[in-house]
């Protein structure tokens, strides 16, 4: 009898223990509001799972801001970020979401702002020493103008939601480099991938000038780029703008992470 009344115990003990922590979990969950901002790269192109209403945003229940928020709950997400966005496209139409309440804000931007799918497009199509000057003309851009068109992004955000925690996400290297590869030329890859790390570099500073979280995504990519053999990452796809945007895994295994390390 003895034995069976303490065995009834430690059992309500361990019940009342494991309400507390489920009790105590989404509590914590339910008090982030979630702002997801940004260009394809946010959106998830690539992905698939595509919210159908998002039209040509295409934004994606697999990408990494759908992911965190399926995962942790908060009170509210709102999912704006959009494919082929610049960075006057978020501050004029991307930021209605966020308020004084506001808790949580990611952002992936400025790709597109030097010039993402011209520079992939020319590279494709044209000879190496067309590619490597188009990539100049994107790494001299991002060295002059973008530090100056992500401060504009990041002292909207700021001014909008003055208590939030910004985590701003970059860009993965698109290329495994020194391995053979069926496509694109070696110089085609390592100037895509230099031109990858100067708006990494170049968001890293200004994110870190503003207060802001960079979560960056090139370390959980590594070894996952285009002919890898292990892609997190779409080469030539149908639909074309899926092309050179990450997989759901890329989101996944790739992206997710970073954010859960820096939420």
């Amino acid at each position: 009898m003895r034995l069976t009344r303490s065995l009834s115990a430690l059992g309500a003990l361990v019940s009342a223990f494991a309400l507390a922590v489920v009790a105590t979990g989404p509590a914590q969950a339910a008090g982030v509001s979630y702002v997801a901002l940004g260009d394809s790269y946010s959106a998830g192109n690539g992905a698939g799972n595509y919210i159908s209403s998002s039209g040509d945003c295409h934004r994606s229940n697999s990408a990494y801001p759908a992911l965190w928020a399926a995962a942790h709950g908060p009170s509210s997400f709102a999912f704006a970020a959009c494919s082929g966005a610049v960075t006057t496209d978020v501050t004029n139409s991307q930021l209605g979401s966020l308020s004084a309440s506001t808790t949580l804000v990611t952002v992936t931007i400025g790709g597109n702002d030097a010039g993402f799918t011209d520079v992939i497009t020319t590279c494709v199509t044209g000879s190496d020493s067309t590619c490597v000057n188009r990539v100049n003309t994107a790494e001299n851009y991002v060295r002059s103008t973008l530090p100056g068109r992500l401060d504009t992004v990041y002292n909207a955000i700021r001014a909008k939601a003055p208590s939030a925690r910004v985590v701003v996400l970059g860009y993965p290297d698109l290329y495994t480099l020194n391995v053979f590869c069926i496509g694109m030329s070696a110089t085609k890859h390592q100037k895509i991938d230099e031109a990858a790390d100067l708006i990494d570099t170049t968001t890293a500073a200004r994110a870190s000038a503003h207060g802001f979280v960079f979560g960056d995504v090139r370390s959980t990519f590594r070894g996952h780029e285009l002919c890898s053999g292990d892609d997190y990452l779409h080469d030539l796809a149908l639909p074309t703008w899926e092309s050179y945007h990450p997989t759901a895994l890329g989101h996944s295994a790739g992206y997710l992470p970073v954010l859960n390390a820096d939420d």
